[in-house]
């Protein structure tokens, strides 16, 4: 008998401070950066974000989004068998934050590692761990986005300080005898390393390069907007379904046009498109899980939906899975 993998519980966390556009702008307006709400909302959507205190980290975050997922699929810690934590920003270089976080949570001696394929990484790691679990590497699996962007922001650059939050999303992906994802499509292309980045590293125990994000928009737009559809197609080709058949779509959460442009062309309605970007801001690899959560605890996302989950991120990254929740 063929063994799949399901999700069998969601859970997310939002860093109690919230900064609105207004906030920012009144913040970035004391370092001599000018903006405006107006501005914000017209070209990303986005009317708020939340921030993480200085002494909190990832996999803080990670934490309580893990547990409540957890408590979702009626399991205790120590029945996990695989950790997979998607971020950009871990707790440190090394040991990883899953492995952090494994402790943590007291789920000591199970496999744990960081994947990062920055804002596609939830879209990686959920792979990762399906394949896992297809081959019985793993029955119950922790798949986490946890990120702290703010960390790595420049906020004397308006176009993209107002752009990011922090947050973590989890789901728990458990072995099964029925289909829960159905396809998966993963890519990258290094070429375009140049137009999401952060060029900076450690030496010599200071930071080299330039520590902060740096972002070409227009040319991550038009790259965006190509690769999610192409994704998307692929892996409703695998699973022999069509565009009609996908109950939700839900995108990485970076920018409303790019949801827009992407539903266009899947013939999709706005109505069945998960939107979160207004409220969350770009979480990157924390975006897809946070957004599942919120429409799972809305009541939007039912058992027994199709779902597509998509994202794209630097590297340049893409990537789509296709599941039955």
């Amino acid at each position: 008998m063929r063994r799949y993998s399901r999700i069998t519980g969601t859970g997310s966390y939002l860093p109690p401070r919230r900064l609105t556009n207004v906030d920012l702008v009144a913040e970035l307006a004391t370092q001599g950066v000018e903006t405006t709400d107006d501005w914000i909302v017209e070209r990303t959507g986005i009317r708020a974000r939340h921030f993480a205190a200085p002494d909190v980290c990832s996999s803080d975050l990670a934490l309580e989004a893990a547990r409540k997922a957890l408590e979702a699929a009626n399991l205790q810690a120590n029945e996990i068998d695989l950790i997979i934590v998607a971020t950009s920003t871990p707790d440190m270089v090394f040991p990883s934050t899953a492995c952090i976080l494994q402790n943590k949570l007291g789920a000591n001696g199970c496999a744990a590692f960081d994947v990062q394929a920055v804002c596609s990484g939830f879209v990686y790691a959920l792979t990762v761990a399906d394949a896992m679990i297809q081959t019985g590497a793993a029955s119950k699996a922790l798949v986490i986005g946890a990120e702290v962007f703010s960390r790595i922001l420049d906020f004397k650059d308006r176009t993209t300080c107002v752009l990011f939050g922090d947050g973590a999303g989890a789901v728990v992906l458990q072995a099964s005898d029925t289909p829960g994802i159905l396809a998966t499509d993963l890519h990258a292309d290094g070429k375009h390393v140049g137009i999401l980045c952060v060029p900076g590293h450690v030496s010599g125990g200071v930071a080299l390069g330039d520590p902060v994000l740096k972002m070409d928009g227009q040319a991550v737009f038009k790259l965006a907007v190509g690769v999610l559809e192409d994704a998307a197609r692929a892996v409703l080709a695998k699973a022999n379904l069509t565009e009609a058949d996908i109950d939700w779509l839900i995108p990485h959460q970076a920018n409303i046009r790019i949801m827009q442009s992407t539903a266009r062309k899947l013939k999709l309605p706005m109505d069945k498109v998960v939107v979160t970007v207004d409220q969350h801001g770009n979480t990157s690899a924390a975006s897809i899980p946070l957004a599942l959560d919120h429409a799972v605890r809305a009541g939007q996302v039912k058992k027994g939906d199709t779902l597509m989950l998509e994202g794209v991120g630097g590297g340049f990254t893409w990537g789509a899975v296709l599941l039955n929740f």
